[in-house]
């Protein structure tokens, strides 16, 4: 089993091996938030309906996290390289699923390509529109998004991209970045103005010591890969902490177009699903990848890891497990809560993501409301002797060939320089 987790004690408490395994989860969990929403939007809107609000979604979310990373891992710059790393340590982009390889041809210039897309994958078996839609009218506004946030001036363009001819080619795509000073810099949407004035985005997690064993920053070369056990424990909370802030921000960036496009009240039905679906898969995701039991101590230490309910300074919240009963009590005074993220859709009428949550861990969890008033719902969690079928919203999470996607490990990462 994992090394415990102390009360309260969410990602600081954890060994670095095992943090280490943890980072790659939560990059790859963000990735399924799209597939776990999209199904919903297609149902509500249709596929251009649910592009526009993916398109929004990501524009708002990405240049606030992407510059979030940067600076935590001390690679703030200008350059190509630092586009590169930050897609590194990007929800957008989780490692080996979306398997980005990179050349850097000098500072202003460079390509990657993607020996294996996930997300495409996905969506082929859909047809040529759906991936149209994905690769192309998708991908061109949120890439530039991305990349602004290092360059004004910077420019992704593709060389070659899905739809896949011949069927079978590889790499699945390709592209070049440029940044020249002749190139028009975009105009920030509204969209990512209003997220760029959430607490998510400036809020304040746990430093870095840099007398810890290991990397406390990515401030050296371009790595071919990012091997997260060459980073210290700090360094791991700390990426822990941010890739789960990422997870927030994309589902404001979410929750804030589909109130675009309906009322507050279907907007919520909608991010409630998406929310439900991701909540499911990713708990059962850790549970597995630090090998916990399916009991309600395991139960435990996946709430005190899991994004719904992390950083612990965005999200206030306390795991109360005293050996026999576990109890959750989500308040309603976090920064979270001031930016109407993901937690303040849970009360004691809306308990399915909840719900996902406890369940895949074990099927015969049920979340039951002791309490639910303006300070915060308070949950007990019960063993019940039949098994809940799973929900409609996991399921369709898990038609992602994400949701059982395995890691490798993939040796000592090459450094890349100018070629």
């Amino acid at each position: 089993m994992v090394s415990p987790v102390t009360v309260g004690g969410s990602f600081e408490t954890l060994s670095r091996g095992d943090l280490a395994v943890l980072v790659p989860e939560l990059l790859l969990c963000g990735q399924l938030i799209d597939r776990s929403g999209m199904a919903h939007l297609i149902v509500e809107y249709g596929r251009e309906g649910m592009a526009e609000v993916a398109i929004a979604e990501w524009e708002s979310a990405s240049p606030w996290y992407t510059r979030r990373m940067q600076k935590a891992l001390r690679y703030e710059g200008d350059d190509v390289v630092t586009i590169f790393k930050g897609l590194q340590l990007d929800i957008g982009a989780p490692p080996q699923f979306m398997d980005f390889r990179y050349r850097v041809d000098d500072p202003q210039h460079g390509e990657f390509w993607l020996d294996h897309c996930g997300a495409l994958t996905d969506v082929e078996p859909l047809g040529d529109e759906f991936v149209t839609t994905m690769c192309h009218d998708i991908e061109d506004p949120t890439f530039d998004a991305t990349a602004i946030a290092t360059n004004a001036h910077a420019q992704i363009r593709p060389i070659h991209r899905p739809p896949r001819k011949p069927a079978d080619r590889h790499p699945h795509c390709a592209w070049t970045v440029v940044i020249d000073p002749s190139h028009v810099p975009p105009v920030m949407t509204a969209h990512t103005e209003q997220i760029g004035r959430t607490a998510a985005v400036s809020v304040e997690l746990s430093p870095i010591d840099g007398s810890d064993d290991g990397a406390a920053d990515y401030s050296g070369p371009l790595l071919s890969d990012l091997r997260f056990s060459d980073f210290s424990q700090s360094a791991l909370v700390r990426i822990a902490q941010e890739v789960c802030l990422q997870h927030h921000l994309l589902a404001l960036g979410f929750l804030l177009a589909v109130r675009g496009r309906s009322s507050a009240d279907k907007a919520r039905e909608i991010t409630l699903k998406q929310l439900t679906g991701i909540a499911g898969v990713a708990s059962q995701r850790i549970r597995d990848a630090l090998g916990l039991p399916p009991d309600l101590e395991g139960l435990s230490v996946v709430l005190e890891l899991h994004p719904l309910l992390n950083p612990k300074q965005y999200v206030e919240r306390e795991i109360r497990w005293d050996g026999e009963s576990l109890e959750i009590l989500i308040s309603r005074t976090g920064l979270v809560d001031a930016d109407g993220g993901w937690p303040t859709l849970i009360d004691g009428e809306h308990l399915d993501p909840l719900q996902a949550l406890v369940r895949g861990v074990n099927p015969h969890f049920t979340a039951r409301v002791l309490d639910d008033s303006e300070a915060g719902l308070l949950i007990t969690v019960d063993t019940t002797a039949e098994a809940a079928p799973e929900c409609v919203e996991v399921a369709i999470t898990k038609v992602s060939s994400g949701a059982a996607f395995a890691f490798e490990d993939r040796g000592i990462p090459l450094p890349l320089f100018v070629v």
